[in-house]
């Protein structure tokens, strides 16, 4: 009988498929570099095949490496089913890890919390506010069990491999300036200040666009993820911004909200691996942002 491959290596292989570098996988699983170059080399002597080669300063899998890497997800699909269908019998076992985004941390969170704590008082539940780029990266990397996401208008996320998406719902996104800035329209704000979530980011790509498709190039002189300092400098006058309903629902500042042509709106999505969706508390969790996100009042 042939010697089983070892779990370990076959993990980190996986990761390195993912992750791409050996420090990437060794940060992420709080291993040292050589622990996991150890653990790679240990399951290419059980394959028989080289699993990997130099690329450059790094590492990539050969078609060997490729194959077996797909043969690990499978596995690991299968081992997180089956430990979800025993955690139902000891829901306190393992926490339930949430990447959220920043403007359901007041809104949808608490209100997520209270359903988890009525049905499962034991279960641990770990949330961390986080861009959904990483959330959902992670969360198919295995990081986080559910992630909140949002797609703007035009800029559809991919659809990650292995995880699913239930649509919360639609966000308006409109227009906000201050209300004694004299600026109505977004038309009017092409010599204006812009404040902008930062570079790369999704919601920067779609804001920008809205303006040049108006005939300008914004003057973003302020970034920041936080959505509430985007608010807080709008409505002080300092600057105007694109911001979805979702942020005003969850912040007191008060700025003058101008409706957009054609009323667009962003999706607020989760994700979770397919895998994964017997875990104790995670239907409760979605269920209870989406009851959430239905009853925010319209902005």
């Amino acid at each position: 009988m042939a010697t089983p491959w070892n779990s370990r290596g076959l993990l980190l292989l996986h990761e390195l498929r993912m992750r791409g570098t050996v420090s990437a996988v060794a940060a992420a699983r709080s291993y040292s570099a050589s622990t996991v170059s150890h653990q790679l080399q240990q399951l290419e002597r059980e394959v028989g095949l080289p699993l990997l080669e130099p690329e450059g300063r790094g590492l990539r899998l050969t078609a060997a490496g490729e194959a077996v890497a797909r043969h690990a997800a499978q596995l690991l699909a299968a081992e997180e089913a089956l430990r979800g269908e025993l955690a139902a019998l000891a829901p306190d076992a393992a926490p339930l890890r949430i990447a959220a985004l920043q403007t359901s941390a007041r809104t949808l969170i608490p209100r997520m919390l209270d359903a988890l704590r009525d049905a499962l008082p034991a279960l641990r539940v770990e949330v961390i506010v986080t861009p959904p780029e990483h959330g959902l990266f992670e969360t198919e990397a295995g990081g986080f069990d559910l992630a909140m996401a949002e797609q703007y208008p035009g800029h559809t996320r991919p659809h990650r491999a292995g995880l699913d998406r239930e649509l919360l719902g639609r966000d308006p996104i409109r227009f906000a300036a201050g209300p004694a800035s004299g600026i109505a329209s977004l038309s009017d704000a092409r010599e204006a200040a812009w404040v902008m979530e930062p570079e790369g980011t999704a919601a920067r790509a779609w804001a920008v666009q809205q303006c040049r498709a108006a005939g300008f190039e914004p003057d973003i002189r302020y970034e920041a993820t936080d959505l509430s300092a985007h608010l807080r400098l709008i409505a002080a006058g300092h600057a105007v911004g694109l911001i979805p309903g979702l942020a005003v629902a969850a912040d007191e500042a008060e700025p003058r909200l101008v409706d957009l042509p054609g009323s667009p709106h962003r999706e607020i999505f989760t994700s979770t691996r397919v895998s994964a969706q017997r875990l104790p508390g995670l239907r409760i969790a979605r269920d209870a942002l989406a009851e959430a996100f239905r009853s925010l009042p319209e902005t």
